[in-house]
């Protein structure tokens, strides 16, 4: 049976990653099976260079087998981009240097990330509150990465926290299109339109290639 390790220790990240890649004959593994694989330091600048260093570094720690690693997270246009890269640890002293190997910052939560955002945009209109989710995925083995996708979804930043559903910031993000924040939305609803659904839609296609051509 065709397998890859998911390359994160961020158990809500899991769940979801495993729902999304459901449908198909390959074995999802975790981190968790891996326990003296060591953490990596994410020093990239873009999502696409720490999913592509993610994947790399772990793809040669995990017994030859293919790596998926995922780097995602939220641009506000009205804070020129942030937090961006630093989207997991955003509430956290000095966050630009935090390690993030658990989806979030040392001392941070979600719920602290959240609040540091709302407070930030407390006089900015609805108009000036575009904001985008961003996931990019990467697939490597042996240290060398064999695919890179991308998934964007725009929307805005709702004035409070709302829902319970999700994780991340997705009390606080409205979708385009409509008017519930992703932790009101059935996880099934979330996925066809959130940069993390579309990201993995095409990288399960990018898997099937792979262990297809791989026989």
């Amino acid at each position: 049976m065709p397998q890859v390790v998911l390359a994160t220790k961020n158990q809500d990240k899991l769940r979801e990653l495993r729902r999304l890649l459901g449908g198909t004959k390959i074995k999802v593994l975790s981190l968790a099976g891996f326990p003296e694989c060591p953490d990596v330091k994410e020093t990239g600048k873009t999502f696409e260079a720490n999913a592509k260093l993610k994947a790399r570094f772990y793809s040669k720690h995990v017994g030859g087998l293919l790596a998926l690693a995922d780097d995602s997270g939220l641009t506000v246009n009205a804070l020129n981009g942030r937090p961006g890269v630093y989207s997991a640890r955003f509430a956290c002293p000095g966050a630009r240097f935090a390690q993030r190997s658990t989806g979030t910052g040392p001392g941070c939560t979600y719920q602290d990330n959240n609040k540091k955002l709302l407070r930030l945009l407390k006089e900015v209109p609805l108009s000036k509150r575009g904001a985008k989710f961003v996931c990019v995925v990467a697939l490597a083995e042996g240290g060398r990465c064999v695919s890179v996708v991308r998934g964007e979804c725009r929307g805005r930043i709702a004035f409070s926290e709302k829902g319970r559903l999700g994780f991340g910031y997705d009390p606080v993000f409205i979708p385009k299109g409509s008017i519930r924040t992703f932790a009101e939305m059935a996880p099934h609803a979330k996925a066809r339109v959130s940069h993390r659904g579309k990201a993995m839609r095409a990288a399960k296609r990018a898997l099937l290639v792979y262990f297809r051509r791989a026989g």
